[in-house]
């Protein structure tokens, strides 16, 4: 085998590489927001559907579907400690 085909193959597997590492970030970041979406969204269902027994609930508009959907459950508990702290007790 000739030496330049060597590099060739090596240069077109390192690439390969490369490449698929550039499109795997992305991936991940955009799977990892889908999740946080899904378990926000639910735990806010939850949180209006149990809480509403003791008064506690939090009102679904973007900005909470927001908040919730990029931090997940980090992100509902920020949203009930803001309804106490801005509202108060029920």
């Amino acid at each position: 085998m000739d030496i330049y085909v060597v590099i060739a193959y090596f240069a077109g597997v390192f690439l390969l590489y490369v490449i698929g590492r550039l499109l795997l970030i992305p991936l991940r970041i955009i799977f990892n927001l889908i999740v946080n979406a899904v378990i926000g969204g639910a735990m806010l269902l939850i949180v209006n559907l149990i809480g509403g027994m003791w008064g506690i609930s939090i009102g679904i508009n973007p900005i909470t579907a927001l908040v919730a959907g990029l931090l997940g459950i980090p992100g509902v508990a920020l949203l009930i400690a803001l309804r106490f702290l801005l509202i108060g007790m029920p």
